[in-house]
């Protein structure tokens, strides 16, 4: 079984628990762990993969809590730091009637993860390096650090696996350099993994095939385009097509993309040579299949490493 670490922020969501409600109206909040990258390691440790989380926390409770949070779901923490000083980052997040949500960020610690933090010799154990956070990209040093942490996954032949991420709170008024930096991500990245809507700003192409050509004609192996519940558009050098997803009833999307971009990761873990992967059409249908059922199957309840599935509830639908 290969090696997965997932770069990025660890974060506290504080979730409204007021019904259909913005964030100005709400009163009452729960504190859940999230961020990105910590999803995706958890829903990669559910699913048998080795997982490895490579952050920056406060030296805080709220730190503290999510480094325990990390290690129930079985997953290595080696990789986190903890910044004496600067509090760990919080998320304030509100939901509407549809699961659409209402969110705000307070950032903190996450964004001073720097070069000098990793350790190569952890590094040289990893196989796959998955990149997906919202916040890596926006400044320095975090910025550095991603970077240069994708140049030597791509120098060093690991898998590397990109997710943009993008929220539009986050990068009002520089959506030229936040394309700019994904297509640097996307030069450097074996699969890339974005949303209908990212793709169109990316690319400037609302078409699926064309998006995805132009994803790849930046160096990308495999592009994943989620579909939301009419599934995943996938495509390779070799073929390209949509998998279908399943219907539920969302309560909150929270980390659906997260869990795909991590089902799919646990899958590819289990393959010695990638490019059999690439190669075999059916293999990579069946692991986005399963991917899309994981991230579906999140939906249906709140919050994003909670709401994690487990086989058994994969697989009702799968034999479905």
């Amino acid at each position: 079984m290969n090696k997965v670490a997932c770069i990025g922020e660890l974060l506290i969501d504080f979730f409204c628990q007021d019904i259909n409600v913005t964030l100005m109206e709400g009163k009452h909040f729960i504190k859940q762990a999230g961020g990105a990258p910590a999803n995706v390691c958890s829903v990669v440790s559910a699913f048998g993969g080795e997982a490895y989380f490579g952050g920056k926390v406060g030296d805080d409770a709220f730190g503290h809590f999510l480094e325990a949070t990390l290690r129930e779901q079985g997953v290595h923490t080696k990789m986190l730091k903890k910044d004496p000083h600067h509090h760990t980052t919080f998320a304030f997040v509100s939901l509407d009637s549809t699961g659409e949500r209402d969110f705000t960020f307070a950032r903190g610690a996450d964004q001073y993860y720097s070069v000098s933090d990793i350790d190569e010799n952890q590094l040289e154990e990893i196989n796959i390096l998955h990149f997906g956070s919202a916040t890596a990209l926006l400044s320095d040093p975090f910025r550095k650090t991603y970077l240069a942490l994708m140049e030597y996954g791509h120098k060093q032949n690991k898998f590397v696996s990109f997710d943009p991420n993008y929220r539009d709170d986050l990068w009002r008024g520089k959506k030229t350099s936040f394309i700019a930096w994904v297509k640097q991500c996307c030069e450097k990245a074996n699969l890339v993994k974005v949303s209908e809507e990212e793709l169109a700003l990316i690319t400037s192409q609302s078409d699926l095939s064309r998006g995805a050509n132009a994803i790849h004609q930046l160096g990308a192996e495999i592009v994943m385009v989620t579909l939301g519940e009419k599934g995943t558009y996938v495509s390779t050098q070799n073929f390209n097509r949509i998998v279908k997803s399943i219907n539920i009833k969302s309560i909150d999307s929270t980390g659906a993309g997260d869990a795909f971009i991590g089902a799919l990761l646990s899958q590819l873990a289990k393959e010695s040579y990638y490019s059999e992967v690439l190669m075999n059409e059916q293999l990579l249908v069946d692991y986005v299949m399963f991917s899309n059922v994981v991230a579906a199957l999140v939906c249906t309840k709140l919050g994003g490493i909670d709401s994690i599935p487990t086989y058994d509830d994969v697989n009702q639908y799968l034999r479905k």
